[in-house]
């Protein structure tokens, strides 16, 4: 016995006893049912070309510090890098950007 009721499951179960699904839709890839659903979900996703936000604002970053030349820029910047860190996952947050001088450490650690 189960320790839930699935409902769904039981009608599928019974209808793929009696051969009712036979030929119908497509099957499931074999690892599907070994992924918790997020990590199917990222899969479709990304087949269907789906950029989560923190993505997109890592290469808009990426570009505006080999453009950046004033310390406006470099404000602009850090705003961004903010925003990103609070998106992404935590392995992958990165430092602010300190000043004209530290462009240079920051094209390193933001280029791809």
């Amino acid at each position: 016995m189960n320790e839930y009721n699935d409902l769904i499951g039981d009608m599928l179960k019974n209808s793929e006893q009696k051969g009712d699904l036979k030929g119908k839709g497509k099957p499931f890839a074999q690892d599907f049912m070994q992924r918790d659903v997020f990590q199917n979900f990222q899969e479709k996703a990304k087949d269907a070309g789906f950029l989560p936000e923190w993505l997109k604002l890592q290469k808009e970053i990426s570009v505006l510090i080999y453009a950046a030349q004033t310390e406006e820029d470099i404000d602009k910047i850090n705003e961004k890098i903010k925003k990103y860190n609070l998106q992404c996952p935590i392995p992958m947050q990165r430092t602010r950007v300190f000043g004209l001088e530290g462009l240079d450490k920051a094209k390193n650690t933001w280029a791809f």
